[in-house]
């Protein structure tokens, strides 16, 4: 599949399709043969909606958590990022380069269920030499989605 294509998709989930064969000029069925394709060897992962909790009154945290680790014997870094991807509360995992090895975006209910989760699971899997938790104040963008976030600065500067 082009990548134009999947850029369409990776922007818009909900095209068809037949919405995509107008957009690319392809039959549908080959659209679609495409699709099932990149589905079944794992270029398309999945589908995904982005929604904005505090518009329907969810509480949630998230939280961006740093993680360094001592990399296990022939396994490196993977031993301990395949763990944490276990856990339900681990949104994403990424290697990173740089002050600390593996960035995690967890969710908690509150913050206490993030310490929580930070301290009790975490901290004590073998191998996690220290871990750094920057707790979510607002989100502006994700997933290149912008969100509109009515709440203004109320501390009266005009910027």
């Amino acid at each position: 599949m082009e990548n134009e294509m999947l850029s369409a998709l990776e922007q818009d989930a909900r095209l068809t399709p037949r919405e995509l064969s107008v957009m690319f000029s392809r039959a549908e069925e080959d659209v679609r043969k495409e699709i099932e394709a990149c589905e079944k060897d794992g270029t398309i992962l999945g589908y995904r909606t982005v929604i904005n909790w505090d518009k329907v009154g969810r509480s949630a945290v998230s939280a961006l958590i740093e993680l360094k680790i001592t990399p296990v014997r022939d396994r490196g870094f993977d031993a301990v990022a395949e763990r944490v991807c276990n856990y339900p509360e681990v949104k994403s995992v990424y290697l990173m380069s740089g002050g600390f090895d593996l960035c995690l975006i967890v969710e908690g209910h509150t913050m206490r269920d993030v310490a929580y989760f930070v301290a009790e699971k975490l901290a004590t899997i073998d191998g996690v030499a220290s871990t750094a938790t920057h707790f979510v104040l607002q989100r502006y963008k994700d997933s290149d989605i912008v969100f509109d976030n009515e709440e203004t600065d109320k501390r009266g500067n005009d910027w």
